[in-house]
């Protein structure tokens, strides 16, 4: 009998949680990120890379969920050499915020985390000769502030947004340089 209740007891636990799960994804269902300049998994243009004239490229968003205070930014080449090199961190972005204009990587007002550069800001695509890399846009909307001063690390943003996190919508662009 005890092992019956504790089943009961674990299906029970397990719908609640299922269901919970569901209402949260179904939340952040619509929730999209896209940029005027290039396709989902198409090309970036060179503009917005070392080999042009390095500003980030225009980005919008939509149908963030209901909760949403502010929104995080992590841009990231999952193909460099030594491994997940990140170009871009941006944090604490207003909940009416619904895009970044081209060239924003590299002034105010949003506040700015340290790149794998060692720089604030954007510094867009800039892999080895070679084939393509693929650059991942998570954007990140969270219930809460962060609380994070102007230069905190991915990591950092990641930490604290792994308890805020209401929904992340992606975009990916490729880049690859030529010799």
């Amino acid at each position: 009998m005890i092992y019956i209740q504790t089943s009961r007891f674990t299906l029970i636990l397990l719908t609640i949680l299922g269901l919970g799960l569901w209402l949260h994804s179904a939340d952040a269902a619509g929730f999209s990120l896209s940029s005027p300049a290039f396709a989902d998994n198409g090309n970036i243009p060179l503009l917005y890379s070392c080999s042009g004239k390095n500003q980030s490229p225009p980005l919008a968003w939509r149908d963030a969920p209901a909760k949403t205070r502010t929104f995080a930014l992590i841009m990231h080449d999952p193909d460099a050499p030594n491994g997940d090199f990140i170009h871009w961190v941006v944090f604490d972005l207003p909940a009416d915020a619904r895009e970044l204009t081209a060239g924003t990587g590299r002034g105010e007002p949003p506040v700015q985390g340290t790149n794998s550069f060692g720089r604030i800001g954007y510094d867009g695509p800039c892999p080895p000769p070679g084939p393509a890399h693929h650059y991942d846009f998570q954007l990140i909307a969270l219930d809460a502030k962060l609380g994070l001063g102007h230069g905190a690390t991915a990591a950092e943003v990641e930490s604290r947004a792994a308890v805020h996190r209401l929904g992340t919508a992606e975009l990916t662009g490729l880049f690859a340089r030529q010799q």
